[in-house]
């Protein structure tokens, strides 16, 4: 009778049950909060690196522009003032940054503009002697018309920085994500007018 009243008690003792609730959810809380405050970063790391990048665009944008960075040249110089900028809040971060400038703001990432399609099929056929608007005066017909550097007056400039960088808590690998983050910027920017723009030489095919 002792041990069924004993079994009786037991199964309605509700002493300790808050702790093993908690317990169940727990993992689940820190994952949610520790996951929270890691995009959280990311978002942070991307809006300083937007900010910087833009800032350093526009001031690269007028002739002869100073910058506070070392580098032998403009675009040495901007790659050198982002990351000063952005490595006061990213850990361990490595930069990528590619300089492309266009001749207008429409051609920034598309292909060289034809002048001339004679079977008019929107593509650039160099045995019907097709013509277009070599951008980068390469001599050749390119699906990117950009030209590296930040280019001369009036030029569009381009801007892409890729920031790599570890993830601020090392929980990735329970979802199957990265180590790291690639935190991508962009900005693209027209110079100031200080000197005549170079205008493109139109360039055929043959026969």
């Amino acid at each position: 009778m002792n041990a069924r009243l004993a079994l009786h008690r037991l199964a309605r003792d509700q002493r300790g049950a808050t702790l093993t609730e908690f317990g169940f959810v727990l993992v689940p809380l820190c994952l949610v909060l520790l996951g929270s405050l890691d995009v959280g970063y990311q978002a942070y790391v991307r809006s300083v690196a937007q900010g910087a990048l833009n800032e350093v665009s526009r001031r690269a944008a007028v002739e002869d522009p100073v910058f506070g960075g070392a580098g032998d040249t403009v675009e040495e110089q901007i790659a050198e003032e982002l990351e000063e900028r952005v490595d006061e809040i990213a850990r361990n971060a490595t930069y990528d940054i590619q300089t492309t400038n266009f001749y207008e703001f429409s051609g920034v990432g598309d292909a060289e503009k034809l002048t001339t399609d004679h079977n008019e099929n929107g593509e650039y056929d160099e045995d019907d002697e097709d013509c277009f608007e070599d951008f980068n005066e390469n001599g050749e017909f390119d699906e990117d018309g950009g030209d590296e550097g930040v280019g001369g007056a009036d030029d569009v400039a381009n801007y892409v920085a890729t920031i790599t960088m570890p993830r601020l808590f090392p929980m990735a690998a329970l979802f199957g994500f990265s180590d790291n983050y690639t935190i991508v910027a962009r900005a693209s920017v027209r110079n100031q007018p200080y000197a005549d723009q170079d205008v493109p030489p139109t360039v055929c095919g043959n026969s």
